[in-house]
């Protein structure tokens, strides 16, 4: 008897040992999957992760100017979107041993290690052109070729990996636990470290150098431990490859569902790049003394510790769409009421825990969310379109990145903001306080009333059936 199929599948026999979920869906993982599978995250939560910071290493540690910067990000994340699209395309197209979304993963490990360092190495004494130049092509090379390559079958990999919205679920939260430690202790850790280490170009190469090796790993661990269940025998991927990209694009588009999560994500990356990547500003210039992001985001360990506590539970309990609507309306209340207080210190340590738990639903069961349209494309439609599902929302996700980002830039300067200086003028302390609080305020409550359009939750199961019953 063959123990596996021609895509790494185990057989039926093996998968039905592990039961079925709530739903009466099979199951198909265990623990050390999900584990292997979350170890993506702390690759590409490391390029976003750095992508944010490298405003501030650009604007005071380089000597760009902000302006400059924005629109460098701005125009790195436009290409970079662009790419998203036709790399779902490639992946729905790619014929393996190892399946469809599963070789991309090891084929990315090396380059991910030296897109990581190169964000770094921008020429120290060469001109502003040369530097701006080298700017714009290595963070395209690590968004538009290394990410893209990496996060766009990463995504796919979940709804190949199983149907069973419960287990994606799990998924979900693995990898949004893993992504957070990483964010985290990139928000927490490198600017002190980086002082630590001499505060110049150099300890930031070697931060660079220590996060590309472990990203590289992890995506080989991922490699090893992952599956793709739903494959041949179980859908009719066959009609992917006679679908041409116009359809394609024109099918995601008429999946209503896709829609909303395509404008939410958006929106939601725009939130976690302000997040990420202000609070060394609002620290320094605020608060007068840059060293305490690190001492902020330890207290931000917090509700991060309990969200991932509760937020299985509340999957369980509400579902998936409930649970992150819930979270938002929280980073509502908690952002709202920092709009009153802007200078305080106490009401950034005791709210901004809040704003960070309101994010941690979302970023549990947003990629799973997403996955769940493929399911409901294919039922409207009978085409199965993995690919170009995700790199659409991650199209979304991208814009998301590169208008928080560019954002960042453009705000500052607009405010008259000059990284070398020690005292900001009113104007730029105006903006900080822009992108730090009255933003997030705005982006927490428009995906908020994004999602509440969101019910699929409920047909789920009678979808999964009915395309089940189509098979036999």
């Amino acid at each position: 008897m063959k123990v596996e199929n021609e895509i790494g599948g185990t057989l039926p026999k093996k998968r039905k040992e592990l039961g079925l979920d709530s739903q009466g869906i099979q199951k198909t993982m265990r623990l050390h999957h999900y584990l292997g599978d979350g170890a993506t995250m702390i690759a590409t939560n490391s390029i976003s992760g750095l992508i944010g910071i490298l405003t501030y290493f650009y604007t005071d540690k380089v000597g760009l100017a902000a302006a400059t910067v924005g629109t460098i990000m701005f125009l790195s994340r436009i290409l970079d979107a662009l790419t998203d699209l036709f790399m779902g395309k490639l992946v729905d197209g790619t014929k393996s041993k190892y399946g469809k979304a599963r070789p991309w993963i090891l084929w990315m490990t090396i380059p991910t290690l030296l897109a990581i360092v190169l964000l770094f190495t921008i020429p120290e004494n060469a001109s502003i052109l040369t530097k701006n130049i080298y700017a714009f092509l290595t963070v395209t090379f690590a968004t538009g070729i290394v990410y893209t390559a990496i996060v766009i079958p990463y995504g796919s990999l979940m709804a190949m990996r199983t149907r069973s919205a419960e287990e994606r679920g799990k998924m979900g939260i693995t990898r949004a636990l893993f992504g957070y430690v990483i964010g985290m202790i990139i928000a927490i850790l490198l600017i002190p470290i980086s002082n630590m280490l001499g505060g110049d170009q150099k300890a930031w190469i070697i931060i660079g150098v220590v996060l590309g090796l472990l990203s590289s790993i992890s995506l080989y661990l991922t490699f090893l431990s992952s599956k793709e269940e739903v494959g041949d025998g179980q859908t009719k991927e066959v009609e992917e490859e006679k679908v041409s990209f116009i359809e394609s694009v024109k099918l995601v588009f008429k999946n209503k569902y896709w829609v909303i999560m395509l404008f939410v994500n958006t929106l939601i990356q725009m939130l976690y790049t302000l997040n990420g990547s202000t609070g060394v500003y609002y620290t320094k210039y605020i608060l007068g003394d840059e060293n305490l992001v690190g001492i902020m985001g330890a207290v931000g360990l917090i509700p991060i510790v309990i969200g991932f506590a509760v937020v299985g539970p509340m999957i369980k309990k509400f579902g998936l769409a409930k649970t992150a609507q819930i979270g938002l309306l929280l980073g509502i209340i908690a952002a709202g009421i920092r709009c009153f207080v802007p200078y305080s210190f106490t009401a950034a340590l005791v709210l901004g825990p809040i704003t960070t738990f309101a994010t941690i639903p979302m970023m549990a069961v947003g990629s799973v969310l997403i996955s769940n349209t493929i399911e409901y494309g294919e039922w409207q439609s009978g085409k199965r379109l993995v690919g170009m599902v995700n790199s659409g929302s991650s199209f979304g996700m991208k814009i998301g990145v590169g208008i928080g980002t560019a954002m960042i830039g453009w705000i500052l300067s607009f405010g008259g903001y000059d990284g070398t200086l020690a005292t900001q003028p009113d104007s730029a302390i105006t903006s900080i306080l822009v992108l730090t609080v009255y933003l997030p305020f705005a982006l927490f409550l428009a995906c908020y009333l994004l999602l509440l359009k969101y019910d699929l939750d409920k047909k789920y199961p009678q979808i999964v059936k009915e395309l089940e019953e189509r098979k036999s």
